[in-house]
């Protein structure tokens, strides 16, 4: 997993210095490989919402970020693709000072099509805050 998790890390930095999703600068990379990713995020000021939680953008780009990157790492898919269809279930929300933890994991990579899965919780609670399924074009 050690390799995994590097591959994720390298990833990420390129992702997150530019463009949108720089948004996730200070999201950090706990372990990836084998078609999972787990991250984690200390919700600050600048990714609340007008009502003092998570931004559901914010956590929207989590749910596509981090799957995209542990699709990256499944051994029948190396590349980004484009996303065909992404869903988010709000549960709960996180307040700053919180941790979240953002786990993904692929359901199924395919000729042409990923099928992914990402849960956000509270770090201190295990609490289910998000739920987000994510589907992918990977197909030439």
């Amino acid at each position: 997993m050690a390799a995994g998790r590097q591959l994720v890390e390298m990833l990420a930095k390129r992702l997150s210095s530019q463009g949108f999703d720089r948004v996730l600068s200070k999201v950090k990379i706990i372990s990836g490989g084998e078609g999972k990713c787990v991250a984690e995020l200390r919700v600050e000021e600048e990714h609340q919402n007008i009502g003092g939680t998570l931004h559901g953008g914010m956590t929207a780009t989590m749910v596509d970020i981090i799957s995209t990157l542990a699709m990256m790492t499944h051994e029948k898919s190396k590349t980004p693709g484009v996303t065909v269809d992404l869903h988010v279930s709000y549960l709960k929300g996180a307040k700053v000072g919180e941790d979240v933890l953002i786990e993904a994991s692929t359901l199924k990579a395919g000729k042409t099509l990923a099928y992914l899965h990402v849960d956000i919780k509270n770090k201190k609670t295990n609490e289910l805050l998000a739920r987000g399924s994510h589907t992918k074009f990977v197909g030439t």
